[in-house]
């Protein structure tokens, strides 16, 4: 089978799919790797690299997508302005397509059913569940553990003030309050990188283990005041919240949350448009100069005012929309990303060709779209199909 590697030209978006270590690997195998020209300029991997590594460096990316019969990307198909086409028209019928796809965010569901209508066998790797048997295929945990990290420094550079407490010769400065929100991989390293950096932590999760974890790490706990029956479901992850529930979770959360000089959101429910916890109400009462960082924005956000893929000033906060933050961090993130992506593939392929079993949960929970037909439960949901 022919792999294909294009560049990803998402504005920013210094990942690869793959590492000249991963390529070898499937070159080994027995695949055949195409990699776009320069694709791993951003992460510091070089064309010399992949060539030596065994794969094919091609400079026409209409080529890759012709040729191969599984595309490898990072992220959501895009419409390339160089070209002056979308990436999902340089797609053919019986191919694969493995990336983030957030089927059900907004934003995203026309390039979705594009998709289906091209006869493109889409996997999103934000569908991967988390269970011990994914573990090293699961892409969204390697990623969210780059944006914790990042987020926090991204929004430490953006605040006007100190994170440490500080002693200096005019007197004591007090450290910097941060809050995450949502303490799954993403909000535990927001948490830890926090701390580290000496600001003093808050933390929200309507699921009761999450919380405890977060405490764990030295973080005040704030009660969402949502009843544990409400807020888990399979496999521990959290549940879509009824309306009248989610009002009260906002409510518990407004008071602390206008106290922060940080606050990062990461409140996901698997599959599904993210929660807005953070209303323009509650952002109007916050302290000018804060920041909200909200990598949420891949599945809609879990602030009203979020930008998408940008950073904008508003009511005297800054919020940042980046959607791409691991993209910040690319030798570490496409290292990680490269691993999670081969495993996959190894998964998925029996026999030197892809043998898609939908009774098995890692691909009954990622599969996108097949054979024409849009079967992503989360995306139709959000499309009312």
């Amino acid at each position: 089978m022919i792999i294909g590697i294009p560049k990803e030209i998402m504005h920013d978006e210094a990942r690869v799919a793959c590492t000249p270590e991963t390529v070898e690997k499937f070159v080994k195998d027995g695949f055949e790797v195409l990699v776009e020209k320069s694709a791993g300029d951003g992460a510091l991997f070089c064309d010399d690299e992949y060539i030596q590594a065994g794969a094919k460096v091609i400079d026409n990316p209409q080529e890759i997508y012709d040729k191969a019969e599984i595309i490898l990307k990072v992220k959501e198909p895009l419409f390339n302005e160089k070209l002056g086409k979308h990436e999902v028209d340089m797609m053919h019928k019986g191919q694969y397509l493995i990336t983030f796809i957030h089927p059900a965010s907004p934003v995203n569901h026309e390039m979705v059913k594009n998709l289906s209508a091209k006869g493109v066998t889409a996997i999103t790797l934000d569908g991967i569940p988390r269970i011990s048997r994914a573990q090293n295929l699961d892409a969204l945990t390697s990623m969210s553990t780059c944006a914790g990290y990042k987020g926090i420094l991204m929004a430490a550079n953006h605040l006007t003030r100190f994170l440490p407490q500080m002693f200096t010769a005019v007197g004591k400065i007090e450290p910097a309050k941060v809050m995450v929100i949502g303490v799954g991989v993403a909000g535990l390293q927001a948490l830890a990188t926090a701390k580290r950096l000496g600001a003093i932590t808050y933390a929200a999760d309507i699921r009761p283990m999450a919380a405890e974890n977060a405490g764990s790490l030295g973080a005040k706990v704030t009660d969402t005041g949502v009843p544990a029956e409400l807020a888990v479901g399979e496999g521990g992850y959290a549940l879509r919240l009824p309306d009248d529930v989610l009002v009260v979770e906002r409510e518990n959360l407004k008071e602390t949350i206008q106290e922060m000089d940080i606050v990062f959101c990461s409140a996901l429910i698997p599959g599904k448009v993210a929660p807005i916890i953070i209303t323009e109400e509650m952002v109007k009462g916050m302290k000018r100069g804060s920041v909200i960082v909200d990598i949420s924005i891949d599945q809609g956000g879990n602030c009203e005012l979020t930008p998408k893929g940008g950073i904008e000033t508003k009511h005297g906060v800054t919020i940042m929309g980046v959607k791409n933050i691991p993209g910040e961090l690319p030798t570490s993130s496409t290292w990680m990303f490269s691993n999670n992506m081969y495993n996959l593939v190894k998964y998925l392929v029996k026999d030197g060709k892809i043998e898609l079993d939908r009774s098995d949960e890692v691909v009954a929970k990622s599969l996108v779209c097949i054979d024409g037909e849009l079967v992503h439960a989360g995306a139709r949901e959000a499309m009312g199909l």
